[in-house]
């Protein structure tokens, strides 16, 4: 049978239809006392990179800011083996507390996450004003990327 590692990886179309319908993403960073530390996220997608934002002052933050190493996964079909996919990224982390790139992003989450269609009308906005000056967003810039995608493998392991 030999390695079917290459037949299970997703290409870059089939990375960006995926993290488009997902919507969590486990981030771990090293933790104060060198023990890595996962959290869940919800991310947007920004000129093919994951992003994500948190409080300024969260222990993930504190972590990336000490080191910026990060890995990030994003996964499905954990209840059935012949559908698993993921995408899993070792990434450096860029830590962006530029007002308007926290803002930009609060509309961005409101849209995607928002039940059926969302406006972005002036209270809206107001809200993620308010939020964004305690807030910062984390972008991962990836460094490695394994995928897989056991849904091409038919069911034969």
């Amino acid at each position: 049978m030999g390695n079917k590692r290459k037949l299970i990886e997703m290409n870059e179309e089939e990375i960006a239809s995926f993290l488009d319908e997902e919507r969590v993403a486990i981030v771990t960073s090293f933790g104060p006392r060198g023990w890595p530390h996962s959290m869940p996220l919800w991310y947007q997608v920004v000129d093919g990179r994951i992003r994500s934002w948190t409080f300024a002052k969260s222990q993930k933050v504190k972590n990336l800011e000490r080191d910026s190493r990060a890995t990030v996964l994003v996964e499905a079909g954990y209840d059935n083996y012949s559908e698993l996919r993921g995408v899993m990224c070792e990434a450096e982390t860029v830590i962006h507390t530029d007002f308007d790139t926290v803002l930009e992003y609060g509309i961005g989450a409101a849209r995607r996450y928002g039940q059926g269609e969302v406006e972005t009308d002036d209270a809206m906005i107001e809200v993620f004003r308010s939020q964004a000056s305690k807030r910062v967003v984390l972008e991962f810039v990836p460094v490695h990327t394994v995928t897989w995608d056991h849904r091409k493998l038919g069911g034969v392991y």
